[in-house]
C-alpha cells in the first residue's frame, strides 16, 4: 500500500511511482542499464582499466537505480524533503556517468571499425550507453524542474 505523502515530498510513493513522470523512466533505465552491463560485460575492451570503468558506471547506476525505485515505492521519501535534492544528484551524476560510458565505447568501436573488425556487441553497448544517457539526462532535468517549484 502506498503511504500517504507529506506536504514537503513532491516524490511519490506506492504504486503512482510507476505512473508518474520522470519515475517511469526508471524503468527505461533499468532496461538499457542492465542491457549496456550484459554486453560491456561480454564485450573484447584492450584496455583492462577501461573496461573495468564501464563495467563500475553500469552495476554502480543498476544498484543505486534498483535502491531508489524500491525506496520510492515504500514511500521513504515522505520522510524527509532532502530526498528530491538527492534524486537531482543522482540523475545528473548518472547521466555524466553514462555520458563518459558511451563516449568510451563509441571511441573503442571506432578503433575497432577502423582495424578491420566488426564488434557488433561493442556498437551494441555503446548505443544502449547512449540511450541510458539521454534516460538519465531527461530524469536529471525534471528532477530539478519538481525541485525548483517545490522549494
Amino acid at each position: 500500500m502506498s503511504a500517504p505523502a507529506a506536504p514537503n515530498s513532491p516524490i511519490p510513493s506506492g504504486l503512482n511511482v510507476l505512473l508518474s513522470f520522470p519515475e517511469v523512466l526508471m524503468i527505461g533505465e533499468f532496461v538499457f542499464g542492465g542491457l549496456v552491463w550484459i554486453l560491456v560485460a561480454s564485450s573484447k575492451i584492450p584496455i583492462p582499466d577501461l573496461q573495468g570503468w564501464l563495467m563500475f558506471v553500469s552495476v554502480f547506476c543498476f544498484i543505486i537505480t534498483t535502491l531508489l525505485f524500491i525506496l520510492y515505492m515504500v514511500g521513504v521519501q515522505n520522510s524527509s524533503s532532502s530526498w528530491t535534492v538527492m534524486d537531482v544528484i543522482y540523475h545528473i551524476v548518472a547521466a555524466a556517468f553514462y555520458l563518459s560510458v558511451a563516449v568510451m565505447e563509441a571511441t573503442h568501436t571506432k578503433f575497432y571499425f577502423v582495424s578491420g573488425y566488426i564488434y557488433k556487441i561493442n556498437i551494441a553497448a555503446s548505443l544502449f550507453a547512449f540511450v541510458a544517457t539521454l534516460l538519465y539526462a531527461i530524469h536529471a532535468i525534471f528532477s530539478i524542474l519538481r525541485w525548483k517549484t517545490s522549494s
